[in-house]
């Protein structure tokens, strides 16, 4: 991080990348950090007389308290509160990675104003039966496709809808991210942060997963079902990627006729957000679903309350996503779901 006894900011903040890296952020994180960044950077060296020098070859010593909340300053002019709050905790994680690393004496971010965090609104389906749509779409073999596979199509709505699955979260799942006997099976995830947590299986979202992998068996062998394989590929039997996944939420939303009920914007999180917003309107308590979305912590005026296994599960039971992706599952196999 030293060029001939000074500090480089392009050195310094690779430094700090490959110390998140180590977290397992998503690449879509990471990216945010680095142009957070280089945008402050950027405006902090075209404040410097006579030449600005480029981003990466400012000293970090020339960076204090006046130059943060200059070029902080001129960053919020054109940016929404929620674009300049992430990028003064982006600057504060990286002033507190590099007193960490003695390449800092202090960290001059609690001199620099920022505004409040924004609290984002929920960006459920629009419309009542929206979710049984999109579920019933899922399920339903389109010839008009290539190669249709509506039990892997149905697994990915159910994933996110019956289990408040994040995109990233459902291409790291495995197999063996499956845990449990039948009638008690989970799903083990990794969330933000690398925060681990487990998600109640209800006995339909169990049975879609199962007709999944049987089909996955046919296609491509009992070997592509091992406990450490991607639990969701794609039609060549590699594991999905974020692109591939998000297209096929957007298909399955197009057959079920429903993508202008789906918020700009949001996609597979719509589906998310559906599954804790009717958690909340079924009786769930704040606490249930803070740990079953895997959020870091409740809003600041409650506390934080234990949740049993038993009161997850109950949670999830309630949900009426699970009850329509049951009435689903009994159409498909014709027979009664097993407990």
């Amino acid at each position: 991080m030293h060029h001939n006894g000074v500090i480089l900011a392009g050195e310094a903040v690779e430094g700090f990348l490959a110390d998140r890296t180590t977290r397992k952020p998503s690449p879509h994180t990471l990216q945010a950090y680095r142009r957070d960044l280089v945008a402050v950077l950027r405006l902090i060296g075209d404040a410097i007389d006579p030449t600005p020098p480029a981003w990466a070859e400012i000293a970090l010593s020339t960076i204090g308290q006046r130059q943060l909340r200059a070029a902080f300053a001129r960053f919020a002019s054109p940016r929404s509160p929620a674009s300049v709050h992430r990028a003064w905790s982006t600057w504060n994680s990286f002033f507190n990675f590099l007193v960490a690393e003695g390449a800092a004496a202090g960290n001059p971010m609690p001199a620099v104003g920022r505004p409040r965090a924004p609290l984002p609104l929920p960006k459920p389906l629009r419309g009542e039966q929206t979710p049984e749509l999109v579920l019933a779409g899922a399920a339903r073999r389109d010839e008009r496709q290539r190669d249709p596979w509506p039990e892997r199509d149905l697994a990915v709505v159910a994933l996110a809808l019956c289990a408040g699955l994040r995109l990233g979260e459902m291409l790291e799942l495995r197999v063996g991210s499956i845990a449990g006997r039948h009638g008690e099976r989970r799903l083990e995830v990794a969330g933000k942060g690398g925060r681990l947590r487990t998600v109640p299986i209800e006995p339909a979202l169990d049975a879609v997963i199962d007709g999944y992998l049987d089909s996955r068996r046919v296609r491509f062998g009992d070997r592509s079902v091992r406990s450490d394989t991607t639990l969701l590929v794609d039609r060549r039997g590699d594991g999905l990627r974020r692109g591939g996944l998000q297209y096929l939420v957007r298909a399955c939303f197009r057959r079920a006729g429903v993508t202008e009920r789906v918020p700009r914007g949001a996609q597979l999180h719509a589906l998310r957000h559906t599954f804790a917003t009717r958690l909340a309107e079924d009786g769930a308590h704040a606490a249930e679903i803070m740990r079953l979305l895997g959020h870091a912590s409740l809003a600041a005026s409650q506390n934080y309350i234990e949740v049993t296994a038993d009161q997850q599960r109950a949670a999830v039971r309630a949900n009426r996503s699970n009850r329509s992706l049951q009435q689903v599952v009994d159409g498909v196999t014709g027979s009664a779901p097993r407990r």
